[in-house]
């Protein structure tokens, strides 16, 4: 590990200033507790690695979820100008727009608890989970061609979801201007087997119930109470969005040199955002992010179905409502306060979300009074939060705050920590069901394996860029 100089800025930042080869400052949000976790880490140097690429504007951010990651550390947040700038698979990472949506029922905890073991098994039976899990659905490749170019908007219109969700989805749910011909065959033949699907790793699908309110005007907005049962599901483009990320990697390998692009790490391979490499990743990016939309879009479907199966209720009985969707891993073209003038850039968030604030015009009519939910998963033994974006956010991280929890072991380490443990009696003894199709990926999920995702909410609270609303606690989680 290189030594480097840095400061503590407050409570909540650390800066290192420009040194070496970096254009700019890089800022990584942490207390002193997250600091001394991560101060030794290779992400650390991977921040600053972001801070050498050509055209950066402002400065490199970190949320307090860093951890290592492709290039980009997962939790960095860059924004590059149009024109001088790049864009970089690895800023973006290989699960394009893994994400997460809160849905909220009607019910209370107390009112269905004794359902739950039946709700979490009906859903695994319809929602296909586990390492190269594969789709239920029948499509053909036409209607695939099809989610890739309106996202979320054709999972509706084929009868897999619900049209009031689109406005609550990033982007409503389709990102403009995805180009089919920038794809590979071999990113469609992953992808139209995997639609529909969850995944492995740490994506989830999860029952809890708001267990705390923060702030009640904000939760009153949201439609959060007390003790009130919501879902949230993670997770993105499978193996579609990482056959396009590997395939965009290997290709800008080859042409870099042709730009004069020198890098301090390989991994942060990237093209000039408006060169022929760069547009054509642009484009085949945001047909991965229209899948992963529909993806979710998809799988919401199939919760709602088994809710209403097992409690034998109305849609209008049970809610079942999305709240709203955010995107984890993506890069897209936004007006932001870039040295106090607004200006286009193109920002990569990864492992990072959006947190706009109250007023802006992208936020839906519903939450403008009070600014856009920002939704953050635990891990599946401890807590999950909902907050709210802000001016301070806007201003000062190109609308960014953190996406998660972080890891602090690897799956290696995880796996070593809980040798000759029974995972599922230790969930259980907490009255949380865990259902899986693999016993291996729930040891590799297990609460050490991440940090208190309480105490990185409230450094993201304390430095301004969010707002808690209310803590989730689960009841039920299916992991791949």
């Amino acid at each position: 590990m290189k030594s480097f100089q840095y400061r503590r800025i407050d409570p909540y930042r650390i800066l290192i200033p420009r040194q070496g080869k970096m254009r700019t400052d890089a800022v990584i949000f942490v207390n002193g507790n997250l600091w001394n976790q991560i101060k030794n880490d290779e992400s650390v140097i991977q921040i600053m690695n972001v801070a050498t690429l050509p055209g950066i504007v402002g400065k490199a951010l970190a949320m307090p979820d860093i951890h290592s990651g492709y290039g980009f550390p997962i939790g960095g947040v860059a924004a590059f100008d149009i024109d001088e700038g790049i864009i970089s698979p690895g800023g973006v990472g290989y699960d394009i727009n893994c994400g997460v949506r809160l849905i909220y029922t009607f019910f209370q905890k107390d009112e269905i608890k004794t359902k739950i073991d039946k709700i979490i098994t009906a859903i695994f039976n319809s929602v296909p989970s586990g390492v190269g899990s594969r789709s239920n659905l029948r499509i053909t490749k036409k209607e695939f061609k099809k989610i890739i170019k309106e996202g979320a908007r054709y999972a509706v219109a084929m009868g897999l979801g619900e049209e009031e969700d689109l406005q609550y989805i990033e982007e409503n749910g389709e990102m403009k201007g995805a180009d089919q011909e920038t794809i590979s065959s071999r990113a469609y033949e992953r992808g139209i087997e995997q639609l529909g699907t969850l995944g492995s790793g740490n994506h989830f699908i999860e029952i809890d119930y708001v267990e705390r309110i923060y702030d009640e005007k904000v939760a009153e907005v949201f439609g959060l109470f007390t003790e009130q049962i919501v879902i949230l599901i993670h997770t993105g483009s499978r193996g579609f969005g990482h056959q396009i990320a590997d395939d965009y990697i290997k290709m800008m390998r080859k042409s870099i040199s042709k730009y004069g692009i020198t890098l301090p790490d390989q991994q942060l391979v990237c093209a000039p955002f408006k060169s022929v490499e760069g547009q054509d990743y642009w484009l085949a990016m945001k047909g991965a992010v229209n899948f992963a939309f529909a993806n979710r879009e998809i799988i919401t479907h199939r919760v709602r179905e088994a809710f209403l199966s097992v409690l034998r209720t109305s849609p209008r009985d049970a809610g079942l409502k999305l709240l709203y969707d955010v995107a984890h891993n993506i890069a897209k073209l936004e007006k932001l306060p870039v040295n106090g003038e607004e200006k286009e850039v193109i920002v990569h968030r990864k492992g990072a979300t959006k947190a706009y604030p109250p007023g802006h015009p992208l936020i839906p009519e519903k939450y403008r009074e009070v600014g856009q939910p920002v939704l953050i998963p635990g891990d599946m033994g401890r807590y999950s939060y909902v907050l709210s974006g802000t001016q301070t956010a806007y201003n000062t991280t190109f609308g960014s705050t953190c996406h998660g929890a972080g890891r602090v072991l690897s799956r290696h380490q995880a796996r070593k920590v809980a040798a000759g443990r029974n995972i599922f009696d230790e969930m259980e003894n907490k009255d949380i069901i865990v259902l899986a199709e693999s016993r291996k990926t729930v040891v590799e999920e297990i609460s050490e394996a991440y940090k208190d995702v309480s105490e990185v909410v409230k450094v993201v609270e304390g430095a301004g860029i969010s707002r808690i609303v209310a803590r989730l606690k689960p009841l039920a989680v299916i992991k791949g």
